[in-house]
């Protein structure tokens, strides 16, 4: 497993506390669940204000949002990613939906890996079957 090709990078923000060894192996192994190859993975780590200007800048929304994930593959089965995360919205998340801030992490985090792995989310079936491969990786990291 590649984990060497997973990065964390942090902008407008203090460095969570994380596990990032651990994160990486189960980012790794998730990715081979799925049979895809990992080149690179950028997570971006930020605020909610840095995420709103990349949100306006490449996609023209003006909303704040918890992950944009861009795909920068140029092969199928192939993972090939920037993904950014505002961990402010992950802590509102949390809060709301009354889960621990690290599962929530864990959930946001793989959620970038699905979008790179072909998972949409835009239906109500999409996000079903999103939000269950999300729960399975939730389950993989609880496990590794």
């Amino acid at each position: 497993m590649e984990n060497n090709c997973i990065n964390f990078f942090f902008e407008e923000i203090e460095e969570p506390v994380l596990d990032y060894t651990k994160i990486k192996l189960w980012l790794s192994s998730l990715i081979d669940k799925h049979q895809y190859q990992l080149l690179e993975v950028n997570y971006i780590l930020c605020s909610d204000e840095y995420l709103l200007k990349v949100n306006k800048e490449y996609l023209n929304h003006d909303y704040y949002t918890d992950i944009i994930t861009f795909d920068n593959s140029d092969q199928d089965k192939e993972i090939e990613g920037d993904i950014f995360v505002s961990i402010d919205r992950v802590k509102n998340n949390s809060a709301d939906l009354q889960t621990n801030i690290l599962e929530e992490t864990i959930r946001v985090l793989a959620h970038g890996i699905l979008h790179l792995c072909g998972y949409k989310d835009k239906t109500p079936e999409d996000a079903s079957t999103m939000r269950s491969e999300e729960n399975k990786a939730i389950e993989l990291y609880n496990n590794s």
